[in-house]
């Protein structure tokens, strides 16, 4: 797509391409991408359920998920219009800025999920938070990238965009936690049950 009238085509892609969601998405919706450091529970018990917790994590991660997508989205139709530089650059410290403060939110909610109770469920909570401030930090070094192009000369400034991009779907990409490769059948199953990942 031409994101103004003398700039040069790319994709605006960020981390949000169907490709990139498809795989970051929970078992058939939610995505899987989620910093605090959080503590283990010591002793016997003290977790949350299985259940509960895979509750908590996609209700926190719901909303995130429809801001990304919502933001992606009036992005590419601004970027489609015939725009300035000066507008585009605009358009797209928009998105990253919503995105970054999107994308702590989530992280905080993921963190006040707790921690599973079953094996390992500490470091498996922390991997979850860890993967949302990946996320985050993906977004506002993108933000940062971008505030820094000048809008002078088209051509230099779209190809500044470029690699900006280019640089937050690799950092998102490796951001990526798969529920299929968690080794708790019981949360694996959570993920695959509880109403609120459907």
């Amino acid at each position: 797509m031409r994101a103004g009238d003398p700039g040069p085509h790319f994709s605006f892609t960020p981390a949000l391409s169907s490709r990139t969601l498809q795989r970051m998405r929970w078992p058939r919706t939610l995505p899987a991408v989620l910093g605090v450091l959080l503590l283990a529970l010591g002793g016997c018990g003290g977790g949350v359920g299985a259940r509960p917790w895979a509750a908590s994590v996609c209700e926190a991660l719901a909303p995130w998920r429809h801001e990304i997508t919502s933001l992606n989205r009036r992005a590419q139709q601004q970027m489609t219009a015939r725009t300035t530089p000066a507008q585009a650059k605009e358009n797209l410290l928009r998105l990253v800025t919503g995105a970054e403060s999107a994308s702590e939110t989530a992280r905080a909610r993921v963190a006040e999920a707790g921690t599973p109770d079953v094996p390992d469920g500490a470091k498996v909570a922390q991997s979850f938070v860890d993967s949302l401030v990946a996320v985050r930090d993906a977004y506002r070094r993108a933000k940062q990238s971008l505030q820094a192009l000048d809008t002078s000369e088209a051509k230099t400034f779209y190809d500044g965009v470029s690699a900006a991009l280019e640089k937050l779907n690799a950092e998102y990409a490796r951001s990526a936690l798969d529920t299929s490769s968690l080794d708790s059948s019981e949360l694996k199953r959570a993920f695959d049950e509880v109403p609120e990942c459907r």
